[in-house]
């Protein structure tokens, strides 16, 4: 199914769009893996490569936010290493794509986002020791394996985060980082969705447009999240969640 314009969603698929927004802008302001669950709802419904150049430009407005609040934060040496192998990811995802089929596409979709969620959980069970080695070929293999996870998915998110473990970055720093490379990673795909893939229309930016609000409440529930509620609820609640949605991406 294409995307052509804000006039031909539904009630319903407005409505899936607006608590997609929410989730990213929650997952810009500190609310781990909470964007994992958007992706596999957006393939879903739109279709998995169409569902990449939709989620992109809402991922490109919710960059802002966190690289406004955070660029005095970020770690530049540690982006140099990495991001010249995320490029090459970026580049062999956008190879992959273009002799794939949609169902094959999002095949790929769910299994990277099972991926994420193992890794999402290993991390958890190893916080707090030192098991990332800090060698160029660590930054190789997380650049490749994260370009091409964002490039396919959108879901490079614990991919990167393994990476910044093995700095020992400070929180700030963590996040400032991360916004960086988010935006600049995501900035870099977006004339590729453009003249490559062709998933992305002005009519389809209009769209995108549109979950803006939903991005700036969806940032202003993370940060109450963030307070309120415990992260290991939260976060097995998302996994859960995220794992049966990816799942029905297979079936």
């Amino acid at each position: 199914m294409e995307l052509l314009s804000p006039f031909d969603l539904t009630s319903f698929q407005w409505f899936l769009m607006a608590l997609c927004g929410m989730l990213i802008g929650m997952s810009k302001v500190g609310v781990p893996g909470v964007s994992m669950l958007v992706v596999p709802v957006l393939a879903f419904l739109f279709g998995g490569k169409q569902s990449t150049g939709v989620l992109l430009p809402i991922l490109m407005m919710a960059d802002l936010f966190g690289v406004g609040y955070y660029r005095r934060h970020a770690q530049w040496s540690y982006l140099v290493k990495i991001l010249p192998w995320a490029f090459v990811g970026v580049g062999l995802a956008l190879w992959v794509g273009e002799i794939v089929n949609d169902e094959q596409f999002k095949d790929l979709i769910a299994i990277l986002v099972f991926v994420c969620i193992g890794l999402m959980l290993w991390r958890d069970r190893k916080k707090g020791q030192q098991v990332f080695p800090d060698k160029w070929w660590f930054a190789a293999s997380m650049g490749l394996l994260g370009g091409f996870a964002t490039m396919i998915g959108n879901v490079a998110g614990p991919i990167f985060a393994i990476y910044l473990l093995a700095m020992h970055l400070p929180k700030n720093n963590f996040i400032g980082t991360s916004a960086w490379f988010f935006l600049i990673i995501n900035f870099f795909k977006f004339p590729l969705h453009i003249l490559v893939w062709k998933t992305i229309s002005w009519s389809s930016l209009m769209t995108n447009i549109l979950t803006l609000p939903a991005i700036a409440l969806g940032a202003f529930l993370g940060i109450w999240l963030v307070k309120n509620i415990p992260e290991r609820t939260y976060r097995a609640f998302v996994i859960i969640v995220t794992a049966a949605s990816a799942f029905l991406l297979l079936i």
